[in-house]
C-alpha cells in the first residue's frame, strides 16, 4: 500500500468513514436471510446493500451474546466472523454481552423454563466470552470495536419505562413466538419474565442505536421486535440479518450450551475432534 493511501485509510478511520464497501456478494454470503429485502427500492430503509453504499458513515453492527456458560461455542463462531466482515469493512461491531438478559435466558426454541444464573457465575462467563472471540474480532483498531454489557441500560430501567415497554405488544404476539407457542399448547408453564427478554433484546437495539443486527434464523421474532421499539423511539429501524443454525452433536437440536450438545471454540483440538466424529453422517 503506498504512503498516500495509508494516509488516506487513517483519515477515513479518525473522521469515521467507512473505507471499504461490502459487496453483494461478501454482504450475502453465509446469510440466509436479510430483512426488509428490497433489492430493487433506493431507500436506504428498505434496502441493506444500498445503505451500504450511500452512507457515508460506519453502520453500527450489533451482536449480543448471552454469557450462560463458561464457552462460546462453534454455533457463536458464525455470526462473530459476519461481524469481523462488517469490521474489515470499516463498520462498528457493536458487541453486547448480555450480563443482564443472562439471568432470565432466552426462551426461544426451550420447552421448558431456563434456570436463573447468579451474578458472578455471569460475570465469569462474560470474561471468558471476551478471551475467546479475541482471536476473530479486531479489537485493536479504533472505532472497530465497541463491548457494551446490557446491564448498563436495562438495570435502570424504572416501572414506568418496563410498562411502556409492555405496552408495545400483545400477549396474542408473543404466544405467536417460537417455543412459547409449543410450551401453551402442551400447558407448560410461561413465565411472565420470559415475555419481557424479547422486549430487553428489542431495546439493547435502541439503546446502541444499531443499523443491522445479526443472528441466527431463531432470532428473527427478536431482532422484529427491536426494529418496532427503534420506531416507538424515533429511531430508524435495524435490519436483520440473520445465519444459519449450527446443529449440536447430538444431532437433532440446535448447539446450544443449556443442552450441553456444544463443542467449545476454546476446547483442545482432541476434545473438538472427539466431539464432532460422533455427529451423525447424514448431517
Amino acid at each position: 500500500m503506498s504512503v498516500t493511501n495509508l494516509t488516506s485509510l487513517k483519515q477515513n478511520l479518525v473522521s469515521g468513514t467507512a473505507t471499504n464497501k461490502l459487496s453483494l456478494k461478501e454482504l450475502r454470503r453465509g446469510v440466509s436471510e436479510i430483512f426488509p429485502d428490497r433489492p430493487d427500492s433506493n431507500n436506504p430503509s428498505e434496502n441493506l446493500e444500498y445503505l451500504l453504499e450511500t452512507t457515508n458513515r460506519p453502520l453500527r453492527v450489533k451482536l449480543g451474546i448471552d454469557p450462560t456458560g463458561a464457552d462460546i461455542h462453534l454455533g457463536h463462531s458464525i455470526p462473530v466472523r459476519k461481524l469481523r466482515t462488517f469490521q474489515d469493512a470499516g463498520h462498528t461491531a457493536v458487541l453486547i454481552i448480555g450480563d443482564f438478559t443472562a439471568r432470565i435466558g432466552d426462551p426461544t426454541g426451550k420447552s421448558e423454563v431456563r434456570r436463573q444464573l447468579t451474578e458472578e457465575m455471569v460475570a465469569e462467563n462474560a470474561q471468558n466470552y471476551l478471551d475467546q472471540v479475541r482471536p476473530i474480532l479486531d479489537f485493536d483498531t479504533p472505532g472497530s470495536l465497541e463491548v457494551r454489557y446490557n446491564s448498563e441500560w436495562l438495570s435502570k430501567l424504572d416501572l414506568a419505562k418496563i410498562l411502556e415497554l409492555l405496552a408495545t405488544m400483545t400477549v396474542g404476539q408473543m404466544l405467536a413466538k417460537e417455543g412459547f407457542a409449543e410450551r401453551y399448547a402442551k400447558e407448560n408453564p410461561i413465565y411472565l419474565h420470559e415475555f419481557l427478554y424479547p422486549l430487553m433484546q428489542g431495546y439493547d437495539s435502541v439503546a446502541v442505536q444499531a443499523d443491522v443486527e445479526l443472528g441466527g434464523t431463531d432470532q428473527k421474532f427478536n431482532i422484529a421486535v427491536g426494529r418496532d421499539l427503534q420506531k416507538h423511539f424515533g429511531q430508524k429501524p435495524q435490519f436483520g440479518l440473520l445465519l444459519p443454525i449450527l446443529i449440536g452433536t447430538d444431532g437433532t437440536q440446535k448447539m446450544s450450551k443449556s443442552l450441553g450438545n456444544y463443542v467449545g471454540v476454546s476446547e483442545d483440538p482432541l476434545s473438538m475432534y472427539s466431539k464432532l466424529e460422533k455427529i451423525p453422517d447424514r448431517l
